[in-house]
């Protein structure tokens, strides 16, 4: 396993023996003569791991371990010293050094002391992202046994194993990332980091910052070097959340490191290589955004080499009970809840009512079910307030019949005007109408339409078809 090493001694023989084991072990080296300048280095581009002299002149080593301890926590350090003493060795220790080795230098002491201390860097990097994913317990596949979802899954497991980038749209709370840690999961990739940003939650003036990572004294309270977004997704996926937020300052520069893989941090003027694969995504239409001047249409064509349109719940509504049964499983784990059930008039409330906060407000209702009505069975009458009204037979079929009465008060004298006409034509005429002033009122927007005369998608494209009526 390589690294990078900084070395910190004011002996040039010592670190030219050092370099020179090191870099046979394959590893990258960088030299400070003093602890100043090593601390200078490390607020440029922070090492793997640190070799750190003890006597040093300015600050002595206890001191820059100290430092190091504080504002690089976790990095790990090796003391050198030539005039050690245990008492030394243990104030080290005490002050976080990971290991502790004497001069002259062992060649097989060097080699094995920095093996053992990056893997227990690279371990506890794993552990931190082990621990975040357990933390977040977000899925990594959408629930569902709807056509839409069965066929979106069978998309995501082809293109997740390409390095092909992903545009995924959808209303706000229809799993976006949710199929990002689906392709990652299913990818070539999926050892390395899924990191993700959310665009429209960091401010414009940070978020090249965050994207591309900053040198020491870059800006005011740049205290010291951070690496970026790009820099921590090398190898793995940056997934770029809310893609349609981000200035258009900033998408030019998006779009320059997204087709050379390469950019500065800011302040700096070292390029840094990196191999990232692209996710992104948004809840606007970017089409519309371009002819508005909000996005860049060569970014726009840039992210989108695969788009995913995911499906607001409403339009899937046959995997809502899944979907609770999902929610329920996981709360019970977490919380230790008592299970709770919907009876069958609860449940066909729950299908029927539209969800305009799409899966994410459907987990919120779970939730706030089970603080209810823990180890109960729920009934319409315990629901809120707002799916009184979503039951099949009030809202939808009032708003129905206020349609039909209206179409009607401006169609009976035109159908009878036209001459003698069976029971069938006169029906068949008066839907056509109907459908017709529905879908203008719909501004036509077919999953209005449906929901407003209580019809399937697939039955209402048929009658679309049949009566000849145009679809913008």
């Amino acid at each position: 396993m390589s690294g990078q090493i900084l070395i910190i001694d004011d002996e040039e023989g010592i670190r030219f023996s050092l370099r020179g084991i090191l870099e046979d072990e394959g590893h990258e080296v960088v030299e400070a003569e003093s602890g100043e300048e090593g601390l200078e280095l490390l607020g440029t581009d922070i090492p793997d791991m640190v070799f750190l002299d003890i006597w040093l002149p300015g600050m002595d080593g206890l001191e820059v371990l100290g430092t190091i301890s504080e504002q690089y926590k976790g990095l790990p350090v090796i003391m050198i010293s030539g005039h050690g003493t245990i008492e030394t060795a243990v104030k080290a220790l005490k002050k976080g050094a990971f290991d502790f080795i004497e001069k002259p230098l062992s060649l097989e002491k060097v080699v094995v002391t920095s093996r053992n201390a990056l893997e227990f860097s690279r371990l506890r990097q794993e552990n931190l992202a082990l621990k975040t994913r357990i933390d977040s317990e977000q899925p990594v596949s959408l629930t569902g046994r709807s056509r839409a979802i069965v066929d979106l899954n069978n998309v995501i497991s082809r293109v997740a194993p390409t390095d092909s980038w992903v545009l995924i749209t959808g209303e706000n709370g229809t799993g976006k990332e949710i199929v990002a840690r689906s392709i990652h999961n299913l990818s070539g990739r999926s050892e390395k980091p899924l990191v993700a940003v959310n665009c429209a939650a960091i401010p414009e003036e940070l978020i090249e910052s965050e994207l591309f990572g900053h040198e020491k004294g870059a800006f005011t309270g740049a205290e010291k070097a951070q690496a970026g977004k790009f820099e921590l997704a090398d190898g793995g996926i940056l997934f770029l959340d809310e893609i349609g937020d981000m200035s258009l300052k900033t998408q030019a520069k998006i779009l320059r490191i997204l087709q050379e893989q390469s950019f500065e941090h800011v302040g700096g003027r070292k390029t840094i290589k990196v191999d990232v694969r692209v996710i992104a995504a948004t809840n606007k239409n970017l089409l519309n955004e371009i002819e508005a001047g909000n996005f860049r249409e060569d970014l726009y064509y840039r992210l989108k080499v695969f788009p995913l349109e995911l499906p607001p719940l409403r339009e899937r509504n046959e995997d809502v009970p899944l979907l609770i049964k999902d929610f329920m499983e996981s709360l019970m784990r977490q919380h230790g809840f008592k299970p709770i059930a919907f009876d069958d008039a609860a449940t066909e409330i729950l299908r029927n009512y539209p969800w305009p906060g799409n899966v994410r407000e459907l987990k919120n209702f779970v939730e706030r079910m089970f603080i209810m009505y823990a180890g109960e069975t729920v009934s319409p009458d315990r629901l809120p307030p707002e799916f009184q009204g979503a039951a099949p037979t009030a809202s939808r079929d009032r708003e129905v019949s206020e349609s039909r009465e209206t179409v009607v008060e401006m169609d009976f004298e035109a159908l009878i005007a036209e001459g003698p006409n069976d029971l069938k034509k006169a029906r068949a005429d008066f839907e056509a109408r109907f459908l017709e002033a529905k879908l203008r009122d719909c501004d036509g927007n077919i999953s209005q339409l449906a929901k407003a005369v209580g019809l399937e998608r697939s039955s209402l494209y048929r009658k679309l078809k049949a009566y000849k009526i145009q679809i913008d």
